[in-house]
């Protein structure tokens, strides 16, 4: 079961990002097109400070895996698994047309649909 959860959505048209810990409930919207790929991280980053969340096992982070822009996508996916690898939290995806509207309802509908995926990307490294 998914009690806390960071939710980021990078696709280029409304870029949120939700935070649900402790049972108290967060969200903050971005300008289309704000900042760089760099100022998206360190909002991000940001955001978890001020709220001072635990990230741990129990933690999970929801990627919204588009359609949309590439590189939000991606800069979306790279924060995810940055959780992840760093801070042991578990990793899933939704796709766009699945949440309604972005807010805390729709989003624990989408959690108990279970219309989140958890094998995302299994990149395959060449040496």
């Amino acid at each position: 079961m998914i009690k806390d959860f960071l939710v980021i959505n990078f696709t280029g048209e409304n870029n949120y990002i939700a935070l649900r810990s402790n049972s108290n409930f967060f969200i903050k919207k971005f300008k289309k097109n704000q900042g760089n790929k760099h100022s998206i991280v360190n909002k991000v980053s940001e955001f978890l400070r001020k709220k001072k969340v635990n990230i741990d096992k129990n933690f999970s982070v929801i990627v919204n895996i588009g359609p949309g822009s590439f590189s939000g996508i991606r800069i979306s996916l790279a924060i995810g698994k940055g959780i992840k690898i760093s801070k042991g939290a578990k990793l899933f995806g939704y796709k766009d047309a699945d949440l309604e509207e972005f807010n805390l309802k729709n989003i624990e509908l989408l959690i108990k649909k279970n219309l989140i995926e958890n094998n995302l990307i299994k990149p395959v490294y060449l040496s």
